[in-house]
């Protein structure tokens, strides 16, 4: 047996205490609209907006999967709002969104200094975020999954800020919230109250969602952002296993539409792989989300740009091609 690390030495030290980078208070209003992308991707968001609000209409499923910036860039209001009208029908995170998305709801505020408190040993071990370990290990005792266990928590308990949390808009709502984790990532990780069994379960019970997701995709919609190993992992054995059972069906799950939102240029052309001796062959993205997993009939669009200018575009576009109005805010 490899010697192991004993958690019971470790220093817990309450929220109070940490200086925060982000508040609720940078959170934009929701029908607050930033500066204009580039006319190409403006035409891109459009083109999006347009098909998920086809998708609603279709039944068919729209998926986001996303990192933990798209919650720290302050648009929760945003999907929020989306989920709330069918426009998503499903989300899913890393490790690092819910934990954002918790802190947020519990005291307003989110996001530390890494480079200030790793110096100490202090970077991650927070008291109150510490207690996200011991309300996924009761969830999955109920059945519930990584992403419900933690919104079902937020919605139904002490947390002054819910309003703005997607992981309890979601549980209201009855979507799926799913979350998607790698052991040792995460600063919940290395608190002594964390269950790698109870997680293990828990994200992969997630993983069993979006396959079942990703299963109703045709005709829909799956939006990656801001995830470069995460989202297009997830997603594609997830689409791999659909696709397995819908053959064996005589279905075919091939006309839809994915998109990654990111920060990173993407040189040339994205419609085709990179050549490996490019190093942007390795971007996940690029080869899974707009090249790979399209080839059969879809279509994929790339749209580069800081979340806080693309998700309220977005919605926008999407708003703007509903035929009729659904809004569930309290389902």
């Amino acid at each position: 047996m490899l010697p192991q690390f004993d958690r019971s030495r470790l220093l817990i030290k309450p929220l109070a205490e940490r200086k925060h980078d982000l508040s609720i208070s940078s959170m934009l209003p929701l029908d607050e609209l930033p500066p204009e992308l580039p006319e190409k991707g403006m035409r891109d968001i459009a083109e999006l907006g347009r098909r998920m609000a086809k998708a609603r209409e279709r039944g068919s499923a729209v998926l986001v999967l996303m990192g933990g910036h798209v919650v720290r860039a302050g648009v929760a209001r945003q999907l929020i709002d989306l989920m709330e009208r069918g426009l998503i029908t499903h989300i899913g995170m890393n490790g690092a969104g819910p934990i954002h998305d918790f802190e947020l709801a519990k005291i307003g505020a989110t996001c530390e200094s890494v480079a200030r408190y790793i110096r100490s040993g202090e970077f991650g071990l927070w008291r109150e975020t510490g207690e996200m370990n011991d309300i996924v290990r009761e969830g999955v005792a109920k059945g519930m999954g990584l992403g419900e266990s933690l919104g079902h928590a937020i919605l139904h308990g002490d947390f002054p800020d819910k309003e703005t949390s997607i992981l309890a808009a979601a549980v209201r709502l009855g979507r799926p919230v799913t979350v998607h984790i790698g052991v040792g990532y995460d600063i919940i990780h290395e608190h002594p109250n964390f269950d790698p069994a109870a997680f293990g379960t828990a994200s992969y019970r997630d993983f069993l969602s979006v396959c079942h997701t990703v299963d109703k995709l045709e005709g829909g919609v799956f939006l990656c952002m801001g995830s470069a190993v995460m989202g297009p992992e997830v997603y594609l054995k997830a689409l791999s296993m659909a696709r397995n059972v819908a053959h064996q069906e005589g279905r075919k799950i091939a006309n839809f539409t994915t998109a990654a939102f990111d920060l990173i240029q993407i040189e040339g052309e994205w419609d085709k792989e990179a050549p490996k001796s490019n190093p942007q062959y390795y971007y996940r993205p690029w080869k899974t989300i707009l090249v790979r997993t399209v080839a059969d009939g879809g279509e994929s669009f790339y749209v580069c740009g800081d979340h806080r200018q693309t998700v309220p575009h977005l919605r926008r576009a999407a708003l703007g091609n509903l035929k009729s109005e659904i809004r569930n805010p309290k389902s």
